[in-house]
């Protein structure tokens, strides 16, 4: 498939696995638009693409607005017509046990996991299924596949998402031809530690990190670019990368 002129939308675009994939798409030809509320990092990020031969485009975006996310979407069509790909990459984990009744970071990560993919989801599918064309990704985790203690509130929003995944592949491939890919990456050098909170779990996770190679943003980049490239009459459905000594 030829890239050049296609369009993808990647939320959580300011750091990590989101500018891994926004460099990695633009490097193919792909328009990228970066959402994320931090706009001096999206705007870092587009010089850094331009400086690479790539095109991207800096969106301020909070997914728990659903206006905002329409907004997105509508500067990328408007500008370049179409919208191809969507990478529901933004995400909050903020580790700690339930009877701490952290209460407002159960709500956080609600409001950004869940009803973030469903806002830019929605924000997206009008433009796919009227160009009958497109491929949705959705970063879910191996906390969506298994439970860890600290973890129960993060896992039931990954578990959501791996369910809202499936069924929305179910519905829109047959119907507009989206193709939809699930993502499940282990453990992954990332911003999300620095949201830890409760000082025990920070300093586990500190431990595992000493403890084996993380993946870098980079290898989930190129999960999703092999989704991406694969046969139109092709959908990789789920993708579950872990780091290789990652035993559990």
């Amino acid at each position: 498939m030829e890239y050049s002129g296609k369009v993808a939308l990647v939320t959580g675009a300011s750091s990590g696995i989101g500018a891994a994939t926004a460099r990695k798409l633009a490097a193919e030809g792909l328009i990228v638009g970066l959402a994320a509320r931090r706009a001096e990092r999206l705007e870092a990020l587009v010089a850094d693409i331009a400086r690479a031969g790539g095109r991207a485009v800096a969106l301020q975006t909070d997914v728990t607005d659903l206006g905002s996310c329409k907004a997105a979407v509508q500067t990328l069509v408007e500008q370049f017509g179409r919208l191809d790909v969507l990478v529901n990459n933004a995400g909050v984990m903020p580790l700690s046990d339930v009877d701490s009744l952290k209460v407002a970071e159960w709500q956080r990560m609600v409001d950004v996991n869940i009803s973030g993919v469903f806002n830019a989801t929605a924000a997206a599918l009008p433009q796919m299924i009227a160009q009958h064309s497109g491929h949705i990704f959705n970063m879910s985790s191996i906390a969506g596949r298994k439970v860890f203690k600290g973890l129960a509130v993060y896992c039931a929003t990954k578990a959501a998402i791996t369910a809202f995944s499936d069924g929305l592949r179910m519905e829109v491939g047959p119907k507009h031809a989206i193709r939809v890919t699930c993502i499940q990456p282990g453990a992954v050098k990332s911003e999300l530690y620095e949201q830890i909170t409760d000082a025990d779990y920070r300093k586990q996770m500190d431990d595992l990190a000493a403890s084996m190679t993380f993946l870098e943003g980079e290898d989930i980049a190129e999960s999703i670019l092999f989704a991406l490239k694969s046969p139109e009459r092709m959908d990789v459905a789920e993708l579950f990368v872990l780091p290789t000594e990652q035993g559990w």
